[in-house]
Parts: C-alpha cells; structure tokens; sequence
C-alpha cells in the first residue's frame, strides 16, 4: 500500500472514532432523551391531603386530686379515750358518733350541779313562804290601823319587810337560774363525751380519711381525733401560668386522666379560678369539680387535666409539617393538577393540635408537600408520594 493510501485509511478511522466518542457523550449527558433528563431534576417529595373540618386548641395541666371539704374532728372537752367507733375508710353519716370519752368526771359535775340547783330552788320556796307570811302580816296591819289599833310607824315598817322579802325572792330567783345553766353546763360537758361527725351543707355522708388516736389515750380539748374527707364530688386543682391564665373561664369543660385508670377519662368542668397570682410561682390556682359516684378518684393522685381552650368549624386543616417558612412569611407547597409541580401558597398558621394545623389563606386544597420542602420552590417540579406509602 502507497504511504498516500494509508493516510486515507488512518484519517476515516479517526473520524468513525471521533463520531461514536460523540454518539456515547450524547448519550451520557441525556440529550437523547430529554423526558429522562427531566426526571432526573424532579425532586423528591412527601405529600399529604388537605382537609375542611374542625379542629380545637388543647392545654394539658397537671394538677392533684383534692377533697372540696376536708376537715378534723377534736373533743370539744379533755379525756381519756374509751373508745373509737370508725377507722379510715369508713362511712360516716352527719351527727353519728365517732368515739367516746371516759365521763366519769363529767357525771359528778353534773350531780354537784343538780345539787346544787335544788338548794337554790328550796331558797326560793322559802323566799317565796316569807312573802306570803309577809303579805297576810301587811293586811292584817293595814286592818288594825282603819280600826285606830295601829298606827301609820307600823304599817311603815311592815311594808319595808315585804320589800326585802321581794328582794330575798328576786336573789333566790337568780341563783335559781344559775344553778339551772349550771346543770345544763355540766349535762352539755357530759355529753361532749360522745364526740359526733357533724358538718353543714353537702352530703349527709362523708369518709374517714386518716385516724390519729387509740382507745386509752388521753387528749386535751381540741385534740384532732381523724380527718373526715367528701369525696363526692372532688376537685382538681392546678396551678396556670399567664400564658394559659387569659384562656380559661368558670364553666369550661375539662377531662381528667390519671395513672391510676390509664387513658379512662373522668368528666367535669373548671369552677374556680383564682383572682391572684403567686409572686413566688407566678401561677394562679385553678379548680375543676368532678363527679365521683364510684369513689374511685381519690385526694392525692396525680392527674392530667385536659381543657379545649379555643374552636374553630369549618375551617382548612393542614399537617403541621406542611408549614414552611420562606422569604420572611408562612406558607405551604401546594402540589399540582399536573401531579409533577409544586406552587407556593402564602398562609396564616391557626389553632393547632396533635400534628393538624389550621391555615388561613387562599388556594390550599388538594394535596400538600409535608417532607422535602427544602429541595423544592414555587414552580418545581417533584416525584411526589403520598405520606406513609413510599414513592
């Protein structure tokens, strides 16, 4: 072969090379096929659906169970205790006795004071004699004194002895009634000694919360001998910053949980909120009544107090993740009738709860882009799926 021809050959060897180097990169780079190329800008995205309903704003305190009445039961009298009626746990009715106190000395006090009174009574039947013995003496005087016998000296000196026979009744009188408060004093100690569950208002039977006392103790007066508790209704209380203070009114309803009964919810409704703040807690204490026939809540427990502080109907509910914030505003990706391109949608955030979002703002319907938000903007397109299933 001449050195010419094998010039030809080399330089259409070197064309066939260049030409399928070329073929190869276009078709690396994708501009084969630019529906591939496309897909491949596309990001990826999650994507959930809007809803219209409603939705309401929740706060969860955490508060204690409480008594509406707690109180302590004491002898109004010092004694030994002879016996105890009740222990903790037990019912009691209004009025019934609870324990009883050695009366020994109460008794003697009252039969000194019954002595005592039917020696006043017997100075006044004497009084009383003395009067009469006084009074015939008068009219006998008078008598003698129209018939010139007596004279006006004695008829003087007879009517001042009727006065201080008047006098003497009037004092014996007296001790007579204080003889008699005598003996209802001693008879009131006396039976002080039974000391009863008495109370005003409210149930006619309440519960022994806690005995403090055994028989054959002796107490001074006034000593507690149990607390007696209500536990029909009870409260819950607690204590709301400033924050939560603003959105709670008397009458709201209210659900309460406890560990005790696990998710089981009781039923009841805010009754009390306190005028004042603690300047050492800056809290302010708040109270709801709760129903209790089955006596299963009691004072002391730990409870969850659920209240609906605000509502809205009707209104554009979003997952919370939805909302983005761009170019100093809020708002959400909007996906599309195509199903491959995403539009932003300026919104204003609204009641929230449990991951559901109120928005407020026109054009949010359909489905909304809850993961991803960071790859895409207003215009881009997406390989969207649906939350939970995959792509």
């Amino acid at each position: 072969m001449t050195r010419r021809a094998m010039v030809t050959v080399g330089v259409a060897t070197l064309a066939v090379v260049g030409a399928a180097l070329g073929a190869w990169r276009s078709l690396g780079s994708g501009e084969a096929n630019p529906t591939r190329g496309q897909a491949a800008r596309a990001a990826s995205v999650e994507v959930a659906p809007v809803e219209v309903g409603d939705i309401e704003l929740r706060r969860v305190l955490s508060g204690t169970i409480a008594s509406p009445v707690t109180f302590d039961i004491a002898p109004k009298v010092a004694g030994r205790v002879f016996e105890i009626k009740v222990e903790a746990g037990d019912r009691v009715e209004r009025g019934q006795v609870v324990a009883v106190l050695d009366d020994d000395e109460y008794r003697l006090e009252v039969k000194q004071a019954n002595a005592d009174l039917k020696m006043a009574e017997a100075s006044l039947a004497e009084a009383r004699s003395a009067i009469e013995i006084g009074r015939r003496e008068r009219e006998r005087v008078r008598t003698l004194r129209e018939r010139g016998v007596a004279s006006d000296a004695q008829l003087d000196t007879v009517e001042a002895e009727m006065l201080a026979k008047r006098s003497a009744e009037a004092v014996t009188e007296a001790q007579v009634a204080r003889a008699q408060a005598a003996v209802a004093t001693a008879e009131l100690r006396q039976g002080y000694c039974r000391v009863t569950a008495d109370w005003a208002g409210g149930d006619a039977e309440r519960v022994v919360s806690e005995r403090y006392v055994d028989p054959g103790a002796t107490l001074s007066a006034n000593t507690p001998l149990m607390t007696i508790v209500e536990l029909d209704p009870v409260l819950a209380v607690a204590f709301v910053t400033e924050r939560d203070y603003g959105k709670l009114a008397v009458g709201q309803p209210v659900r309460l949980t406890t560990d005790a009964f696990g998710d089981e919810g009781f039923a009841g409704e805010i009754t009390r909120i306190a005028p004042v703040f603690s300047e050492a807690s800056r809290q302010a204490r708040v109270e709801a009544t709760l129903t209790n026939e089955s006596m299963r809540l009691k004072p002391g427990m730990f409870t969850r107090i659920e209240v609906v502080v605000d509502r809205a109907e009707g209104v554009t509910i979003v997952p919370t993740t939805a909302l983005t914030r761009r170019r100093g505003g809020a708002g959400v990706f909007v996906l599309n009738a195509d199903g491959v391109s995403v539009s932003w949608r300026p919104v204003e955030p609204g009641l929230e709860h449990e991951g559901r979002l109120e928005v407020r703002g026109g054009g949010v319907s359909g489905q909304v882009v809850t993961l991803g938000q960071q790859l895409i903007d207003d215009g881009s397109s997406v390989r969207a799926s649906v939350r939970g299933e995959g792509p």
